[in-house]
């Protein structure tokens, strides 16, 4: 099975890294084009990829094509690649923020399987979460392979269009914060005598592993809290302090101002 590439910008190559590392493609099956052609074939020759010379042509020889464009410009391409969707047999995947699958089947075509999806950085390390919605032209085998792309690089998710917006924050936006809380800590460490080295891997890898402890368990994760915090200790004094900064609020709030930022950007 083949899956082609439009657009090798940073979430095009996490993506393709993420399945070269899973080893869920060879790289003779991965075929890339860009608009740049010095960035997509110069890209293609550093992993060993096949470099296709047009939109229409990478959409020809997949099985599976990635939509990896920026907004304004998907419309413009879904309409090039057309002819080549035409009968139906090759999925159209599509990571385009804002691209409905109503819009998308507008522009290619009723018959054309479609597999929308969100997903967010991490797919790089095959720890990625995603996003997705069919339309229903996307079934059985069709619609496994197309699943099975990001679920070979993290986890999948199904959700209704109209919820993409809160995924976009929770998922999308969300390692960023995360990486700022990191930070945070690891500032904290430093101010008490540890190198910024020590206390980044110390507050990563306590994230990472308090992370994994809430997939594991069927508690919510504030119950998970009580775990850690004996009465009258040291944590709950601290949960106390970072309450009474509000740090709760300021993680709602800072959703919030994303949810709204993505639909403005959106309308």
């Amino acid at each position: 099975m083949n899956i082609g590439f439009i657009g090798v910008g940073g979430m095009a190559q996490a993506i393709i890294g993420g399945l070269l590392q899973a080893k869920a493609f060879l790289p003779e099956d991965i075929i890339v084009h860009s608009h740049r052609r010095e960035s997509y074939e110069s890209y293609a020759t550093r992993h060993n990829l096949v470099a296709a010379p047009t939109n229409a042509a990478v959409t020809r020889e997949s099985d599976l094509v990635v939509l990896a464009v920026t907004p304004n410009v998907a419309p413009a391409v879904l309409t090039e690649i057309k002819d080549e969707l035409a009968d139906g047999q090759t999925t159209l995947i599509s990571i385009v923020a804002g691209l409905s699958l109503a819009a998308m089947a507008q522009l290619v075509g009723p018959n054309v399987p479609i597999l929308r999806t969100l997903p967010n950085v991490n797919v790089e390390i095959g720890a990625g979460m995603t996003a997705v919605a069919a339309n229903d032209q996307l079934t059985g085998g069709k619609l496994t392979s197309a699943l099975g792309v990001f679920g070979a690089i993290g986890t999948t998710t199904e959700l209704a269009e109209d919820q993409f917006g809160v995924f976009s924050a929770l998922a999308g936006s969300s390692p960023a914060y995360v990486d700022l809380f990191i930070d945070s800590l690891s500032r904290a460490g430093v101010k008490y005598g540890l190198t910024k080295q020590q206390a980044t891997q110390i507050a990563a890898q306590a994230t990472l592993g308090s992370a994994k402890m809430i997939l594991k368990s069927d508690k919510i994760p504030f119950a998970l809290i009580d775990q850690v915090a004996s009465p009258g200790g040291s944590t709950v004094a601290g949960l106390l302090a970072m309450e009474e900064a509000g740090l709760m609020t300021a993680v709602v709030k800072g959703i919030d101002a994303t949810v709204a930022k993505d639909n403005a950007n959106s309308h």
